[in-house]
């Protein structure tokens, strides 16, 4: 299984395109709303040969769904997202309106996600975790055998995903870290919505957020 990850929109999102030998692959996130980001994307998609199978959000704040609407045109897929979303991805509308983002609506959600489902494509297979706090409903992706995490805005390098928005909750959010990420083994590579991929391991010992 490989991961590439792009960084999309004035948010600094990354969008990741997970695929494996079987040439499928997974959009998750995509924050592309220009040209060129939308470029960068199938350029690299073309070049590996990939099939895009499918397109999925962690959560829906406006970062993470600039793209949905050109990703499920561009390759025919549905969005795949958690059913406590939708009240998330109905606002983006008039939050980017607020921001002055140019913005074409996402689709509405077509598949529900939940704790315990896997997100399967290809050869690969994805652990679905339910990890709110940073927004209402938000989910992450495990692959154990790959030691791999798709964090989405929970957790990040030395910090956490803020939880001051709308459907927010600190306490949430910690719990969120603590039951579900902190449990993995530490060698877990993390992949955020913002900034560089860190450990769950790291995050145990340096997190300023989560070791007091």
């Amino acid at each position: 299984m490989d991961i590439a990850v792009f960084t999309f929109n004035a948010f600094a999102e990354n969008t990741y395109v997970i695929y494996d030998d079987s040439l499928e692959c997974a959009i998750i996130d995509p924050g592309c709303n220009n040209f060129t980001e939308q470029k960068n994307l199938t350029d690299f998609i073309d070049s590996r040969g990939l099939k895009p199978r499918k397109l999925v959000n962690t959560h829906c704040h406006i970062d993470h769904v600039l793209g949905n609407a050109f990703v499920a045109k561009e390759y025919g897929l549905s969005l795949l997202a958690h059913k406590g979303e939708k009240i998330v991805l109905d606002s983006c509308l008039m939050v980017s309106g607020m921001y002055g983002i140019s913005y074409t609506p996402s689709p509405d959600i077509s598949e529900y996600l939940e704790e315990g489902d896997y997100l399967s494509f290809g050869h690969t297979s994805l652990q679905v975790l339910f990890t709110p706090g940073h927004s209402p409903a938000s989910i992450s992706f495990y692959n154990k055998e790959a030691g791999i995490l798709i964090a989405g805005d929970v957790l990040f390098q030395g910090s956490i995903g803020r939880t001051d928005l709308p459907g927010g909750n600190f306490e949430t959010l910690i719990n969120s870290i603590k039951q579900k990420f902190f449990v993995l083994p530490d060698e877990t590579v993390v992949y955020p919505g913002h900034g560089p991929e860190t450990t769950v391991g790291s995050e145990k010992k340096y997190n300023p957020f989560l070791t007091t």
